[in-house]
């Protein structure tokens, strides 16, 4: 069910810091045209730690209106407090997501076993199913494969956002957690090679730029052709990079700004991606087949 292309979705945002909805809606209509399987609403990418709980709640609801059943809205509820991720992820689990994506605990830096009862407490709680997050470069905290076969087990627990990079992971994890939990890329970097090795998809922030070529990249790799996920991934290798040249989602949104999808806002801490960045990053697009200021490809497959 949440195997394949799915973005993180980014925020958008006035110059004054306030959710564009209407940039909101043209952003899914975007990814609808160009094939993404899902979204992830109030991700990291989409600056979930500075979003109020009103407006989380509000931003997530409004996707899912907005997608109106023909994308699957992943929301994300994540935090470093279990009764802050707890009273959210119920308020949620009204609204009609297919699946929570629920991160580590930021900076507490708990245990392998406090996470452990961290995310048991919360799929015990939800009636939609739950997806892990693991991203020790943002987290500090690295939910191992140990940890995340005991998780598995679970029945409300279907799959794993895993974010480490580590290609070693993807056949140690499909040994222990068995062929019905999903593995899910969010290294784009590394994507291609995670989903040939046996990964079932990504969550990408690429795909906020280049999504009808990471829905592309996620047909070619799952179904084994590596010559053409390659090619596919070798035009994207530089975007990847580019993305990011500061703290995601600063380049990915300046990046979203020149297609014309979304305005400049980003909210502090962040601000706007420093203009010694602007020609590489655009470089990366153009190389990816992107054209600054106009409506990118649609997903031929």
């Amino acid at each position: 069910m949440f195997a394949g292309s799915t973005v993180a979705l980014i925020t958008p945002m006035d110059a004054d810091g306030r959710i564009n909805h209407g940039d909101l809606a043209r952003l899914i209509e975007f990814h609808i045209g160009s094939g993404t399987e899902a979204l992830v609403i109030a991700g990291t990418t989409g600056e979930s730690a500075t979003l109020t709980p009103d407006e989380h709640v509000e931003l997530i609801d409004r996707a899912c209106t907005l997608a109106a059943g023909r994308v699957r809205i992943v929301a994300g509820t994540g935090s470093n407090s279990t009764a802050q991720t707890l009273d959210l992820s119920k308020a949620v689990d009204q609204l009609p997501v297919a699946a929570f994506l629920v991160v580590t605990p930021y900076y507490n830096k708990p245990t392998q076993e406090g996470m452990y009862q961290h995310f048991t407490l919360i799929a015990d709680a939800v009636r939609r199913p739950v997806i892990l997050y693991n991203v020790p470069g943002r987290t500090g905290v690295d939910l191992v494969p140990d940890t995340v076969i005991r998780l598995a087990g679970h029945d409300n627990i279907v799959a794993i956002k895993e974010a480490t990079g580590d290609l070693e992971r993807v056949e140690v994890l499909r040994a222990g957690c068995g062929p019905e939990f999903l593995l899910l890329s969010g290294d784009d970097g590394t994507s291609c090679e995670f989903m040939l090795r046996g990964g079932n998809g990504c969550i990408s922030v690429t795909a906020n730029v280049a999504p009808a070529q990471m829905r592309g990249l996620c047909d070619a790799a799952r179904s084994g052709d590596r010559d053409q996920a390659t090619r596919i991934d070798s035009k994207l290798r530089a975007l990847h990079e580019a993305l990011f040249l500061e703290s995601n989602p600063i380049p990915v949104k300046w990046a979203v700004e020149r297609l014309g999808y979304a305005g400049s806002g980003i909210r502090l801490p962040l601000t706007g991606l420093a203009a010694q960045y602007h020609d590489e990053l655009l470089a990366a697009m153009r190389a990816a087949g992107i054209k600054t200021g106009e409506r990118v490809a649609r997903y031929a497959g």
